[in-house]
């Protein structure tokens, strides 16, 4: 199970637009193939924080003419259009290599509990700024959580809920034994809650795409889960003067190093953290967390943070 980051789409805030990131994905998908050629079989996470946000933007700008997008139509969207893109990348980058392979997107849906919580104290901000009277209105009239944001305006926030089911979970697994390079899990997910016959409906929050792809590889049997990030290993101390980089950590010390607070960086490395300690403790083998272009010698022990149960 390989979960990519954002830098495998978006390279920074001068390559936005859908033929930056289709050339982005090519690159992400020729690294990916080899892995395929040899004999992995692999299923893709990916997020979709920017994507969402554009859906959003183009949402709002629409306003008027238009009804808005709902939070969890945004989420199936750029999972279909990410998808898309990677689905064709990755048969391309088979077809120079000769493997006789095909990829496939599973748009997915991942139940969480209603009663998290996260719903409780939303803290994910999505869209647009908005001034004061803007987000007042939008509180009072849409029942929207809004925040301050820094000086920087307000903007709505969200619940980021844990993830409990992976809904299409089944056909994920078929796809997998029959051979397919299976995309899945895209953004974390579609958030949904089910009532009490079970009948499933979606909610405006967002998932972390690690923590679904964490459980998506357990529930499938992976052998290694990797994350995909920005670094080819993880540090400690982050960002001091005795910042060192590990190559490998077990459960235990990766659980007190995310205990101390001082090395793992909230809303980025700590939850990468926590979801390879997930993994394992649900029994998985191996975690890895390393940067894209090193994912091939990630898999051999020759780059990467191996994260392992002990």
């Amino acid at each position: 199970m390989i979960a990519i980051g954002g830098n495998s789409l978006i390279k920074d805030s001068r390559h936005l637009s859908e033929s930056d990131q289709y050339r982005a994905l090519a690159e992400t998908s020729a690294r990916i193939a080899p892995i395929v050629r040899d004999g992995w079989r692999v299923a893709i996470g990916h997020g979709n924080g920017p994507q969402v946000g554009f859906v959003l933007r183009r949402s709002e700008l629409a306003a008027g003419e238009l009804p808005e997008v709902p939070l969890d139509v945004c989420d199936a969207e750029t999972q279909g259009s990410i998808g898309y893109e990677l689905q064709q990348n990755l048969g391309n980058a088979f077809r120079r290599l000769g493997i006789d392979r095909q990829a496939v997107t599973v748009v997915t849906q991942v139940e969480v509990d209603p009663a998290d919580p996260a719903f409780d104290a939303p803290s994910k901000p999505i869209g647009s700024f908005m001034d004061e009277a803007t987000a007042a209105r939008r509180r009072d009239e849409d029942g929207w959580v809004v925040r301050e944001d820094a000086g920087r305006g307000w903007r709505r926030v969200v619940a980021s809920p844990r993830p409990l089911r992976i809904v299409e979970q089944a056909a994920v697994a078929a796809l997998l034994e029959r051979g397919f390079v299976v995309i899945t899990v895209g953004g974390g997910g579609i958030p949904v809650v089910a009532d009490e016959h079970g009948r499933l409906q979606g909610v405006a929050a967002v998932i972390d795409k690690d923590h679904a792809s964490a459980l998506l590889a357990s529930v499938i049997g992976a052998d290694v889960f990797v994350i995909s990030t920005a670094v080819e290993r993880v540090a400690l101390d982050w960002g001091r003067p005795g910042q060192r980089w590990v190559d490998r950590l077990t459960v235990s010390e990766a659980r007190r190093y995310l205990a101390e607070g001082v090395h793992f960086a909230p809303g980025s490395m700590a939850p990468k953290i926590e979801a390879c300690i997930d993994f394992l403790e649900r029994g998985g083998g191996e975690a890895v967390i390393s940067s894209p272009e090193n994912l091939g010698l990630a898999l051999l022990g020759r780059a990467g943070t191996h994260i392992v149960p002990g």
